[in-house]
C-alpha cells in the first residue's frame, strides 16, 4: 500500500511538472533591459517606471493641484472649494474624498508628531475644527478614520475597533450635515465591513445609498467586499451581488463590469487548472467589462479602475492587443487594482505592461499597427 501511495504522489508531482514546463514553453518570457530581445515600452511613448503615478488611477488635474497646494501651505481651503465644487452624487468626489483623506493618513504615519513637532495631516484637524458644519470635511474626516484603521491596526483587536467606532460616528454626523449626499453612507460601507455589520443592518445601509446613488460604481465596489468570502459573505453571494448589479445597469454604467471585480476578489491562490484565465467564467466577465468601457462616457472616472483590472486578466488571458490597446488610454497612472496590492504598483503595472509589449510583438505587433 505504502509503495502504492508512493507512485501516485510521482505521477501527481510529474504532471504538475509537466503542467509548469508547458507554460514556460507557451509564456512571452521577460529578458534585461538592453538585450537584444527586449521589447521597450518606451517605443510606444509609454511613461518610465519612475515616472508612473501611484496616487491615482487615472488623471485629476484639479485634484493634484489643489492637493499639492494643500500640502504644501497646510491650508484646507482649497480642499474645501473643491470638494463643494464637486458633485455630491458623482464618481469624482467620493475619489477625491478618498484622496484627502488618503494623503491626511499618509502625513500623520510620516510625521506622528511628538515633542516641539505638530503631526502630519494637521490641516484636516484644522479643517473640522474652523468650519465643524462643512460637509465635506466631516465626509473626508470620517474616510481619514476608516483609513486609519486599516493603516494602524489589525481587523478584530480592541484598537481597531475603537478606531472604527469612532468612524462610524464621524459618518453619522456628516450624514447629518448633508442629507442627500450618498458619500458618508458610501464611508460607511468600510466601517460595516471592519466591524461586521449583521447583514440585516447592512441591506439597510446599502438601501440609504441606492436611494441616494443607485448607479454609483465605487458604492458598489465597497459593498462587494462585504459579501466576498474572505469577509461575511462567498464566492455565490458577492457572484450573485456583482451579477444583479451589472444586469441592472442602464446603458452606458460601469456596473456592467462589476462581476470581473468578483472574480478578482475569489481568485485561487495556488491556479495549476490550465487555461483558467481562458474559462468561460473569466471570459463572460473580461467581455462585460470591455463592453462596459467602450460604451461608457470617456470622462467617467471609474473608467480608469476597470481598465487597470482589465489589463491584469487580458495579460494573465494573453490576449496581447487588447491588453495593449487598455495600456494606451491608462498609461501613467497605477493607482488602482490590482497593483496597489503591491508593496511596488509601479513596478507590478511595470512588469503586466512589458509581457503585454512582448507577446503583442511576438505575434507581429509594432507601434505602428497600435491604434492611438
Amino acid at each position: 500500500m505504502e509503495i502504492l501511495w508512493v507512485l501516485i504522489a510521482l505521477v501527481m508531482l510529474g504532471f504538475v511538472l509537466l503542467q509548469i514546463s508547458r507554460r514556460r514553453r507557451s509564456a512571452v518570457g521577460l529578458v534585461p533591459p538592453g538585450h537584444p530581445d527586449a521589447a521597450d515600452p518606451a517605443n510606444y511613448g509609454f511613461a518610465r517606471e519612475e515616472e508612473l503615478d501611484i496616487r491615482m488611477p487615472g488623471p485629476d488635474h484639479d485634484l493634484l493641484d489643489v492637493l499639492d497646494l494643500v500640502q504644501r501651505t497646510q491650508d484646507y481651503r482649497g480642499a474645501q472649494q473643491l470638494l463643494a465644487g464637486t458633485e455630491a452624487e458623482g464618481e469624482r468626489r467620493w475619489q477625491r474624498v478618498q484622496a484627502f483623506a488618503g494623503a491626511a493618513s499618509l502625513e500623520l504615519s510620516q510625521r506622528p508628531g511628538g515633542v516641539g513637532e505638530a503631526p502630519g495631516g494637521q490641516w484636516l484637524r484644522v479643517w473640522r475644527a474652523e468650519v465643524p458644519k462643512d460637509a465635506g470635511g466631516a465626509a473626508v474626516h470620517a474616510e481619514f478614520l476608516v483609513q486609519q484603521a486599516w493603516r494602524t491596526a489589525t481587523p478584530g483587536t480592541d484598537d481597531f475597533r475603537i478606531i472604527m467606532e469612532e468612524a462610524r460616528a464621524a459618518c453619522s454626523e456628516a450624514a447629518l450635515l448633508a442629507p442627500g449626499d450618498p458619500i458618508p453612507y458610501i464611508v460607511e460601507l468600510s466601517v460595516a465591513r471592519g466591524l461586521g455589520y449583521p447583514r440585516e443592518e447592512f441591506e439597510q445601509l446599502w438601501l440609504k445609498i441606492l436611494d441616494r446613488a443607485p448607479n454609483h460604481m465605487g458604492a458598489h465596489l465597497a459593498a462587494l467586499h462585504y459579501w466576498c468570502e474572505k469577509w461575511h459573505g462567498s464566492r455565490e453571494l458577492a457572484y450573485s451581488f456583482a451579477e444583479a448589479a451589472a444586469a441592472r445597469a442602464p446603458q452606458g454604467s460601469l456596473l456592467a463590469a462589476i462581476p470581473l471585480f468578483a472574480v478578482f476578489e475569489h481568485l485561487p491562490e495556488v491556479n495549476l487548472v490550465s487555461g483558467f484565465y481562458q474559462s468561460e467564467v473569466v471570459t463572460k466577465a473580461v467581455h462585460g467589462a470591455l463592453h462596459a468601457v467602450h460604451s461608457a462616457r470617456p470622462d467617467d472616472p471609474m473608467q480608469a479602475h476597470v481598465r487597470h483590472l482589465l489589463v491584469f486578466f487580458l495579460v494573465r488571458g494573453e490576449r496581447w492587443a487588447e491588453a495593449m490597446n487598455q495600456i494606451v488610454v491608462i498609461d501613467g497612472h497605477v493607482g488602482a487594482l490590482p497593483w496597489t496590492l503591491s508593496p511596488d504598483p509601479a513596478g507590478e503595472f511595470a512588469v503586466y505592461r512589458a509581457m503585454a509589449v512582448a507577446g503583442y510583438e511576438a505575434n507581429g505587433g509594432s507601434p505602428a499597427t497600435l491604434p492611438h
